[in-house]
């Protein structure tokens, strides 16, 4: 008999922890809406004690999410119990998630507590969050390097405050599918009442070992499964949810469980990931790699000629990759273009659509056929002009030691433009950006690929840039991969402006103005 696991998804908490991976305000309610049609459970939006901007970006999410559970993650503290309540009240189903240490490493090292102040903070924790939130989730932080009946105890003090979920984490990956398992089994067996419990696991990959030993939770008795969208997470990254999703549903004689995902959605999901955080999926990345389906030897060709299943254990359909995709060109309308992203995740307004339909011309007009992940590019770098203080409207370079550029942004009505050298195309464009902004940044990380096939492909850029002190995130994309990088570039000047305090002279030729 199938037995249902509930996905609970942290890509915006712990997921977003993952170096590069930070999201704004924006990025984190459109990829909360994507997981809502991906189908999972509980999405954990943030830390909200953590600064003001994670709390808005909890609060935005909770206000947008209609079809599942919102969570917040608290430490075993009243005042950050008390934060995660507040950014969840618009929620429509919120989860107080706290948590505190039980092995006696952190305990001795971190916490400087002993284990009977440590479920006594436990147990105050839960009974507030329980007052404040209707469902809670208690974490016993370092699970698998705690002592098995202290387990126990913690477990019996949380369960009698009301928590209804108790989470036994690999929190630094470091356990094995047979012991985690055992754990469980353990740990449900000695509690009375763990029947009415919902026990989740949640497992890091430093070992490489966290879709194995979320599996081998399941089997010794979890019900939910919390996991990342690729992965991603702090160090080594989290169980990927497509992963663990993908093994159950392919291997129901071993795993004869299953939970509400729509699998056609994974690929979507781990793309649209991609395309905000600037992270790259690694072509070889199980489900969702652009490998993942590809046959390149002549013997596993011939095979799949004969009958797919030689080689393929899934159809790539089945999560959300097509073999061919519907290829949009410049003759194709508005309606056309409305249902195809619509197809891909995206309800557009009439204004979004007609903002789309001006992209999507301009890009048509310089290549022959826009694909799937070029429309998604396009819709996500909607979202920049949602920040934008300037504009790119033109970019030229020439030579090469040193190069020149010649810059020109759009700043409301006003057009500037400014001329710099530097080492090289990009860093001479760079130059001139930062002349007409009048600040000056540290690029920390500079990215580009291709986002489809063919010569005429769509170049995405992602850079990191220091400005004052912080760092910030932006991304362009264009045929042109100076372009794109400048679009970038001027992306994370914007965001850094729209947080800055006050106004700033710039130094600029102000060179016309703009209908």
């Amino acid at each position: 008999m199938t037995q249902h696991v509930e996905i609970f998804d942290t890509t915006l908490r712990d997921g977003e922890q993952s170096p590069g991976a930070s999201m704004d305000e924006h990025e984190k309610i459109q990829m909360a809406l994507q997981l809502e049609r991906l189908g999972v459970n509980i999405i954990e939006a943030g830390f909200p004690i953590a600064s003001n901007q994670e709390f808005e970006g909890v609060r935005k999410v909770a206000e947008a999410i209609k079809e599942c559970r919102v969570a917040a993650l608290a430490r075993s503290v009243p005042g950050d119990i008390e934060r995660a309540a507040a950014a969840l009240e618009p929620a429509v189903s919120p989860v107080l998630h706290t948590f505190i240490a039980t092995s006696d490493i952190h305990l001795e090292h971190k916490l400087k507590m002993s284990r009977e102040q440590v479920l006594e903070a436990a147990h105050n924790a839960v009974s507030l969050a329980k007052r404040l939130v209707p469902r809670v989730e208690f974490s016993a932080e370092d699970a698998t390097r705690s002592d098995l009946d202290y387990l126990v105890a913690i477990t019996k003090v949380v369960v009698a405050a009301g928590a209804d979920v108790v989470n036994l984490p690999d929190t630094v990956g470091y356990t094995t599918p047979a012991e985690i398992r055992h754990m469980f089994e353990y740990i449900i067996a000695n509690v009375p009442g763990s029947e009415k419990i919902v026990f989740s696991s949640h497992n890091h990959n430093d070992l490489g070992l966290a879709v194995a030993n979320a599996l081998a939770a399941v089997q010794g008795g979890a019900r939910q499964i919390e996991c990342t969208v690729s992965g991603i997470g702090e160090r080594a990254g989290n169980t990927a949810l497509e992963e663990v999703v993908m093994a159950m549903r392919t291997r129901q004689e071993i795993y004869p469980y299953d939970c509400t995902i729509h699998s056609r959605e994974l690929v979507p999901s781990s793309t649209l990931l991609s395309k905000i955080t600037g992270l790259t999926i690694p072509y070889n990345k199980p489900i969702v790699g652009r490998n993942a389906f590809a046959h390149e030897s002549g013997i596993h060709q011939h095979g799949m000629i004969a009958n797919a299943l030689t080689y393929e254990i899934m159809t790539p359909e089945s999560v959300g990759r097509k073999r061919s995709e519907l290829v949009l060109g410049k003759h194709s309308g508005r309606a056309g273009l409305a249902n195809r992203s619509k197809e891909l995740g995206y309800e557009l307004n009439a204004e979004e659509l007609a903002q789309l339909y001006e992209k999507f011309i301009a890009l048509a007009d310089k290549k022959k056929e826009v694909y799937d992940d070029d429309l998604r590019m396009l819709i996500v770098s909607m979202h920049n002009e949602s920040f934008e203080t300037y504009h790119l409207t033109q970019v030229r370079t020439s030579g090469d030691d040193p190069a020149m550029a010649l810059v020109k942004l759009r700043k409301g009505e006003a057009e500037y433009m400014d001329t710099a050298t530097g080492d090289g195309p990009v860093h001479a464009a760079f130059m001139a950006v930062e002349r007409i902004i009048g600040i000056a940044g540290k690029l920390e990380q500079f990215d580009i690929r291709a986002t489809t096939p063919g010569k005429d492909a769509l170049g995405e850029a992602y850079v990191r840039v220091d400005f004052g002190g912080k760092s910030y995130k932006g991304n362009g994309a264009s045929t042109d991969i100076i372009e794109a990088a400048v679009q970038a570039y001027v992306n994370a000047a914007n965001k850094y402006l729209a947080l800055a305090q006050g106004s700033m002279e710039h130094p600029a030729i102000q060179i016309a103005q703009v209908p």
